[in-house]
């Protein structure tokens, strides 16, 4: 009797975590992701509840009107959800760093990263150095070319460039062999390990982005 009671007091305290502790990992979410904007939506799913003690969890969703962020901070609040095997992040507005985007989305499968988010023409030209300017040639191999126009590398003259993944970090560099040792770092993170990067014409000026990382 006393180990079917205990047995019994077990099943009902595993229960309650499995209702609570959910909304709880959902809550704390919520508020750790809405320091930087506001967060409408949060779900958390995760059996048995428990692993959420521990960090982990199956899936993670949440869904923001608008975010601001600096690529750490973004990198650290990635590294924050290591534990999770699924985890999808949509944000109507997201500005990461200078370059403001819309209709952002962040997707986590297991240690692998992918993002994709929209550009207006006026957010990437806020988002340049005065006087500068980019327009796309080409997107393939996991690398982005453009003709930059302005002072790009220390050149006050238009120069096509690639952006890239180069050991895990993300790099501009000049096309063509004769200036290949000049590079411009565009993002770094020990734990957040680009693989790839991508960008498509609106037809209106401005550019649809990608990116594939790994997490780890």
């Amino acid at each position: 009797r006393l180990a079917a009671a205990a047995a019994v007091v077990v099943l009902a305290v595993l229960a309650i975590a499995q209702l609570v502790l959910p909304r709880i990992a959902a809550s704390r979410i919520s508020s750790r992701v809405g320091r930087y904007g506001h967060v409408e939506h949060v779900s958390v799913s995760a059996w048995p509840a428990v692993e959420l003690l521990w960090g982990d969890a199956d899936s993670v969703r949440v869904s923001a009107s608008r975010l601001a962020l600096s690529p750490a901070q973004a990198a650290a609040l990635l590294w924050e959800g290591r534990g999770v095997a699924r985890m999808d992040l949509t944000a109507a507005a997201a500005r990461i760093g200078t370059l403001q985007l819309d209709d952002a989305a962040l997707h986590k499968r297991g240690e692998l990263l992918s993002a994709e988010a929209h550009a207006s023409a006026a957010a990437v030209r806020a988002a340049l150095p005065a006087g500068m300017s980019v327009r796309l040639l080409r997107s393939g191999g996991g690398q982005i070319e453009v003709q930059a126009s302005g002072a790009l590398f220390g050149l006050g003259a238009a120069i096509d460039a690639i952006a890239g993944p180069l050991e895990g970090r993300l790099i501009a560099r000049p096309a063509g062999e004769l200036l290949s040792g000049l590079q411009l770092k565009l993002f770094s993170d020990p734990h957040v390990h680009v693989s790839a990067v991508g960008a498509s014409g609106d037809g209106a000026g401005g550019y649809r982005l990608s990116m594939g990382a790994l997490l780890r």
